[in-house]
């Protein structure tokens, strides 16, 4: 046998037009995949086919592709950080909260699997993974069947504060070494998996907990083996005016001035530039600085919205030149859902329809996003591609009638119309089913890592506050029977 598989006649596919640069619509087409790479994308394939798929009322489009998670850590705070407040830190959650809401070793693995499975179940193909190494993180990011970029954290300090609104850092740059050798090590071990389906990526985790010189090489690095570099920056008022404090630059100014601005660069959240009204600033630049040296900016919407912060705007960042691509910072790592509130509260903040398009977001989602990866065989759909695709059910009611899918599928039915999720030619997703992952046993797993971390909370928190305290009840609990 050829070992070839054809979807025979979708309906509608999302295709890559080399001539228009971009995506385009074709109807009734044949999408013919071998191993895990995309033969031909057209008219009536005949040659000969081992597997062959009805294509109507189907579309197939690429799979997408999220730049910037956490599945370590995240899934577990579902419940807990939905709405917390931070007065002393403008509302973000890193400093008091993030830090008491800790996962262990099984938790983490159990997150891990919740998020992948969540994340394939709304299309993604590729994940870029911002976790702190521990083992078994490569294998598990390996079986559940995603295409997985690695991304070991490391920096020299940690934040922390004794009072709820002065941060301080706990410097220790030799020890801000030993992780940026590990995170080395990670990588070589990724792009040595045997899946075939792993990569790496260098992240130094905060541009505030890293001395210029762990970036300055940690940039080098990338360079040299041709690597995506993320860092987080510009993520939240206390970290803008900090940077200011130590530097007289903003942060993404400092970054730019060390070097560390570039084609490989994606600065994970980017909110916080010196254009958003919240700073009050005096300069109009980092926008600038971000298009000319060819950086990426990750756009996580969802974790900001819950503080009342936006991006200001997406549509500005687009029009300035910026590659954009989006990521699933929390929970529930449902991409689909992450790219209508990208949509959706661009708009609102711009106040008016016209900031972006939705091809804007569907473009971050795919082809920005693999840019900022360096890749040009993912995030489209063009022979010579991995066959990483999607299908997409074009008989769930959601998407019914269906007139214009792309808008029916992010601004109506999300993950609910996804049919199959392949990944190098592999079905890693059948009938909305994730093949590799148990979902029920790790989020069983992950329920009961959560009421181990929260038994911990009042001896991490500076005020010595329970969970109950930091994350109060929607209503009012009365337990009937012991």
């Amino acid at each position: 046998m050829s070992g070839t598989t054809v979807i025979r006649r979708a309906d509608w596919v999302v295709a890559w037009s080399e001539e228009k640069s971009g995506h385009v619509y074709l109807r009734d087409a044949d999408v013919v995949f071998r191993g895990s790479e995309v033969v031909s994308i057209g008219e009536h394939y005949d040659g000969e086919v081992e597997t062959e798929i009805d294509g109507r009322r189907l579309m197939v489009m690429p799979g997408l592709v999220n730049i910037h998670t956490h599945p370590t850590s995240e899934p577990l705070r579902k419940g807990l950080t939905d709405e917390t407040r931070s007065p002393g830190f403008w509302h973000s959650s890193l400093y008091e909260f993030l830090p008491v809401f800790a996962n262990d070793h099984d938790g983490a693995i159990a997150a891990m699997r919740v998020a992948m499975a969540e994340l394939l179940m709304s299309g993604v193909t590729t994940v870029a993974d911002l976790s702190i190494p521990f083992d078994g993180w490569l294998d598990t990011l390996a079986e559940s069947g995603i295409r997985a970029v690695a991304a070991p954290m490391f920096r020299d300090a940690r934040w922390f504060t004794t009072d709820g609104h002065a941060l301080q850092y706990d410097w220790d740059e030799g020890a801000g070494q030993e992780a940026f050798a590990e995170a080395r090590r990670q990588i070589d071990l990724a792009n040595q998996h045997p899946s075939g389906r792993l990569s790496g990526m260098v992240c130094p985790a905060q541009v505030d907990t890293c001395s210029a010189a762990l970036i300055e090489e940690a940039y080098s690095f990338a360079e040299e083996r041709n690597l995506p570099f993320q860092i987080h920056a510009a993520q939240s008022v206390t970290e803008f005016h900090e940077m200011f404090r130590r530097h007289g630059k903003t942060p993404i100014r400092w970054l730019h001035d060390i070097g560390a601005l570039g084609s490989h660069s994606i600065i994970g959240h980017g909110i916080f530039l010196d254009h958003h009204p919240w700073l009050h600033w005096t300069t109009r630049e980092d926008l600038d600085l971000l298009a000319e040296t060819g950086t990426t900016v990750a756009h996580c919407p969802t974790v900001f919205l819950r503080r009342g912060i936006t991006l200001r705007t997406f549509g500005t960042y687009v029009r300035a030149g910026v590659n954009m691509g989006i990521g699933t910072d929390t929970y529930p790592h449902n991409f689909l859902e992450e790219m209508r509130s990208a949509a959706n509260h661009a708009r609102t903040i711009a106040e008016t329809v016209d900031d972006l398009e939705t091809l804007d977001i569907f473009n971050a989602a795919t082809s920005g996003g693999a840019r900022a990866l360096r890749r040009d065989d993912i995030g489209r759909l063009a022979p010579g591609a991995k066959a990483d695709l999607v299908l997409v059910d074009l008989d769930q009611p959601s998407m019914m009638p269906v007139r214009e899918p792309l808008r029916s599928l992010i601004y109506v039915a999300a993950d609910r119309a996804i049919r199959d999720v392949y990944v190098d030619g592999e079905c890693v997703l059948r009938n909305g089913t994730p093949l590799n992952i148990d979902l029920q046993a790790a989020s069983s797993d992950l329920e009961a890592a959560q009421k181990r971390s929260l038994e911990k909370v009042s001896g991490l928190d500076w005020a010595g506050r329970d969970a109950d305290a930091l994350a109060p009840m929607v209503l009012e609990e009365t337990r009937l029977r012991n």
